[in-house]
């Protein structure tokens, strides 16, 4: 299920950048689609959606919701420009989001949040680098998803998933 959020399209013909604005349809902590093209973030995994963590009063949650709810508050209250990177299947980008007076980048604020990943390669090694250091740092901090005992990073589901498909075959 996708949500919808105060994030939009607005792009001049032919332009690499975008921001966001209302409209925008949310798939996941760090994708959405504008007019049916996909587009994801660069260097970030979200939680997954159907994975859960237990928060502290004991209850279930699902980590891909808190993933995907923590973006679209970034989103409706930074409205952020994003650059195209590259594009595959899925368009990869790099955003900035205003806070005050600052331009920050979005995947590092959803990271250091604790709500985010630093994404991590086929090689198990991390797509961006920086982002990985955020991640510790806000591991060791206990921000966000990191307060929960029971948060898995979505590399490692993703890992086992790959190796229980494989084995499978």
């Amino acid at each position: 299920m996708a949500i919808t959020v105060s994030a939009g399209f607005n792009s001049e013909a032919g332009s690499a950048s975008f921001t966001l604005l209302p409209g925008v349809t949310l798939e996941t902590g760090d994708s959405w689609i504008i007019e049916g093209r996909h587009y994801r973030l660069y260097g970030v995994q979200a939680c997954l959606r159907g994975s859960a963590y237990t928060d502290r009063s004991g209850k279930r949650r699902d980590c891909g919701e808190a993933s995907l709810a923590v973006l679209g508050a970034y989103v409706r209250d930074t409205r952020p420009t994003c650059a195209v990177l590259f594009t595959t299947a899925t368009t990869y980008v790099a955003c900035s989001a205003s806070v005050g007076s600052d331009r920050l980048d979005l995947a590092d604020l959803l990271i250091a949040s604790g709500f985010a990943f630093a994404a991590v390669g086929p090689d198990g090694l991390p797509q961006y680098p920086p982002y990985a250091v955020v991640e510790q740092m806000a591991r060791d901090r206990n921000a966000g998803l990191w307060q929960f005992g029971d948060v898995q990073h979505p590399a490692f589901l993703l890992a086992r998933a790959r190796q229980a498909k494989g084995g499978a075959q």
